[in-house]
């Protein structure tokens, strides 16, 4: 058992969930529930010999990372696995749904192959990652999750019409998941791209004339195309500074999406969400 913060967060949940599942318990001293909790949690995990690893987060002294995971109610414990979260449950639960809730973090098949899709990624084989992802969703074709992973791999690829294609095969409930919208605006800004003028002279328009905004929208699509989001927050938080209302409040919209697209980055996600929160008050 270990401590999390926003700072080691990045490196003790989400890249260590690359190997074990990780459980998060999001708790606080004075939460009476999270006394019962915690030692029950502690138990299993000494039970398990390795085989998952349970850290904790002190909510009182993490708020922007209980923020970020949609904290509300505590005890509330997230499951990590593959550098995702992927279930959660909020309260105490008997110590039978626990060990329950733990089997089914247990890798299928189709689990396996998405981690070796994702590893294959990381290592520059493309074909490799492409037939795992594959391999992964024949497992499961319902499978969500893995599909929006696949999808976010074949932008990477540039393989825009076959991403756009993915996307007709998700499930109703996907469209739920914060995953969707941003791999959406993504892939917009993707498709988008032939249309716009050379981002050269969409950085020379802005630095022309700060207010000229559809010059800066234009060129935060640019930007995420590129996998470039910081610059990008850049020019979507100077439009909501400048006209909160400018195309139906795209600037903060299309932020939040951005911030979707580097949930592998809390700490940096965090730092932007104040400045956004401060640009709102």
């Amino acid at each position: 058992m270990s401590d999390v913060t926003l700072q080691n967060f990045e490196a003790d949940v989400i890249e260590m969930s690359r190997q074990v599942p990780v459980l998060v318990d999001f708790w606080a001293p004075w939460c009476g529930p999270c006394k019962t909790l915690g030692p029950m949690l502690e138990k299993l995990e000494a039970e398990a010999g390795g085989k998952w690893k349970l850290t904790k987060v002190n909510v009182d002294e993490n708020q922007e990372l209980a923020a970020h995971f949609g904290v509300r109610s505590i005890p509330h414990v997230v499951a990590f696995a593959d550098g995702n979260a992927v279930d959660q449950f909020i309260g105490v639960l008997p110590e039978s749904q626990l060990r329950g809730f733990l089997e089914g973090l247990s890798p299928n098949p189709g689990q396996v192959a998405l981690r070796e899709a994702r590893e294959a990624a990381a290592a520059g084989d493309r074909d490799g990652a492409r037939a795992a992802f594959q391999a992964a969703l024949a497992f499961d074709p319902g499978a969500d999750g893995a599909r929006l992973a696949y999808i976010g791999f074949l932008l990477d690829e540039n393989a825009i019409d076959d991403a756009e294609a993915e996307f007709g095969l998700l499930s109703p409930h996907a469209l739920q998941d914060d995953a969707y919208a941003a791999l959406q605006t993504r892939l917009e800004a993707m498709k988008g791209m032939g249309d716009l003028p050379d981002p050269g002279e969409l950085a020379a328009r802005v630095d022309a004339n700060p207010n000229d905004l559809a010059a800066r929208l234009d060129l935060a699509k640019m930007l995420i195309a590129r996998r470039q989001y910081e610059p990008a927050l850049e020019q979507l938080i100077a439009i909501v500074r400048k006209d909160r209302g400018f195309e139906d409040d795209i600037g903060r919209k299309t932020m939040l999406s951005v911030f979707e697209l580097m949930a592998d980055q809390p700490e940096a996600v965090s730092r932007w969400r104040r400045q956004l929160s401060t640009s709102l008050n």
